[in-house]
C-alpha cells in the first residue's frame, strides 16, 4: 500500500508506517506553504498512484474522495474529522481515523497558565514595567497589580471530554473544585461534582468551554447563561467561538457584569472587525488560537494514528487469513467454492 501524508509527521513515525504497509509518500501542507486546495489534493492524490491519505488540515470533500475511489483508508491527524465528509467515506466503505486527545495536555496547560497569567495581571504588569511606570515607592506595584490565587477556586467545565478531564486533572492539585455539564459522560474521579449548566454558571469561579460544534452546541452558551455568572467569575473559552453567543458576551464584559474573559478562539480567522470589540477590552485576555500550538502535539497525532492504523491492519490481515484457510477447508470439500469469491 502506498500512503500519501500531508499531515507534520515526524521521520520516525514515517518509517514505522512504511515497515508495516509499503511505501509512503511525504508532502508535508507546511511545505506547500497551506492546506491543498481541493483540486490540488486530488492532483497530488492521482500524480503519486496513493492508496491512502493521512492528512492534518486539507479538506477531504466529497469531489476529492470521489476522484479517487480506491483510498484504503484516510487518517486526519486532529481531534476530530471535521475536515472529511465522513457519511461519503463510509458510503464508500473507507474507514476514516482521527487523533483524538493530540491535543489535551497542549490546550489543558494553556487553561491552566492562561488563568493565573490573567488572575496575577502578568501581562499587564510586565508592560507597566517596561514601559517605565515604576518610577518611585518600593510597594507601588505590589499595591497596584496584587491578584489573587488560582487555590481554592470552583472550576466549572462546560463539556467533560479528553482536553477538559486533562484540565481538570491538573487544576485539582492547586486544589480547585471541579463541577461539570456533559450529557454524555461521568467523571471518573469521585470529587467533581456532575450539574446542570444553569447551576455550572451561577456557581463557578471559572467558566470553561470544550464543547465541539454540533447542532446542539451553536449558540448554546447565550444571554441568560453568561447574565448568571458571579460578578467576580472568569469566562474561558478555547474551544470553538460558535457555541458562544459574541454579543451576549461581549455586553456582559463591557458592562463589568463578569471580572473577564480569556478567548483563543473566534468566528473568523483572522478575526473580523466585529472580534476586536471583544478582543479589545481590558478585561479581556485574547489569544491568536495557540491553545493546541505545540510540537509535542504533532509527536502526540503520530502515535496515536499509527497505533491505530498498525491494529487496523493486524486485524485486518488476520480476517483475509482466517477468510483464505476458511475457503482452503471449504475447496477441499466443496468444488464450488473458490477464492475468487471471496
Amino acid at each position: 500500500m502506498k500512503i500519501l501524508i500531508t499531515a507534520p509527521y515526524h521521520e520516525q513515525g514515517r518509517q514505522q508506517l512504511a515497515d508495516t504497509f509499503g511505501e509512503v509518500i511525504y508532502r508535508c501542507w507546511k511545505d506547500h506553504g497551506q492546506a491543498y486546495q481541493e483540486d490540488e489534493l486530488i492532483s497530488l492524490l492521482q500524480s503519486t498512484g496513493a492508496d491512502a491519505i493521512i492528512a492534518e488540515l486539507d479538506q477531504i470533500t466529497e469531489k476529492v474522495i470521489k476522484a479517487v475511489p480506491h483510498l484504503q483508508f484516510i487518517g486526519v491527524c486532529r481531534g476530530t474529522p471535521s475536515n472529511v465528509d465522513v457519511p461519503v467515506a463510509t458510503d464508500r466503505r473507507i474507514p476514516v481515523f482521527y487523533t483524538p486527545a493530540r491535543n489535551a495536555q497542549a490546550v489543558a496547560e494553556m487553561v491552566v497558565g492562561s488563568l493565573i497569567t490573567f488572575l496575577r495581571s502578568i501581562i499587564s504588569s510586565s508592560q507597566w514595567l517596561e514601559a517605565g511606570e515604576w518610577q518611585s515607592g518600593s510597594l507601588t506595584a505590589y499595591l497596584k497589580f496584587k491578584g489573587n490565587e488560582l487555590a481554592g477556586k470552583t472550576v466549572g467545565m462546560v463539556g467533560f471530554g479528553a482536553v477538559a478531564q486533562r484540565t481538570a486533572g491538573i487544576l485539582r492539585s492547586f486544589p480547585c473544585d471541579i463541577r461539570y455539564y456533559d450529557p454524555y459522560v461521568t467523571s471518573p474521579d469521585p470529587r467533581d461534582q456532575k450539574v446542570s449548566l444553569a447551576e455550572l454558571f451561577a456557581t463557578s469561579d471559572i467558566v470553561s468551554i470544550h464543547l465541539p460544534v454540533t447542532e446542539d452546541t451553536k449558540g448554546l452558551i447565550g444571554t441568560e447563561l453568561l447574565q448568571s455568572m458571579k460578578k467576580d467569575a472568569i469566562f474561558v473559552n478555547t474551544a470553538r467561538s460558535v457555541v458562544v453567543d459574541h454579543h451576549a458576551l461581549v455586553e456582559q464584559l463591557q458592562q463589568n457584569q463578569i471580572r473577564g474573559a480569556i478567548i483563543d478562539v473566534f468566528d473568523q480567522e483572522p478575526p473580523l472587525p466585529k472580534d476586536y470589540e471583544l478582543i479589545s477590552l481590558p478585561n479581556v485576555l485574547a489569544i491568536p488560537h495557540l491553545a493546541g500550538a505545540t510540537y509535542e502535539v504533532e509527536d502526540h497525532h503520530v502515535e496515536i494514528m499509527n497505533r491505530a492504523l498498525i491494529e487496523w491492519f493486524e486485524h485486518h490481515n488476520t480476517a483475509v487469513k482466517v477468510l483464505y484457510n476458511k475457503a482452503i477447508l471449504e475447496d477441499i470439500n466443496d468444488d464450488t467454492t473458490s477464492l475468487s469469491s471471496l
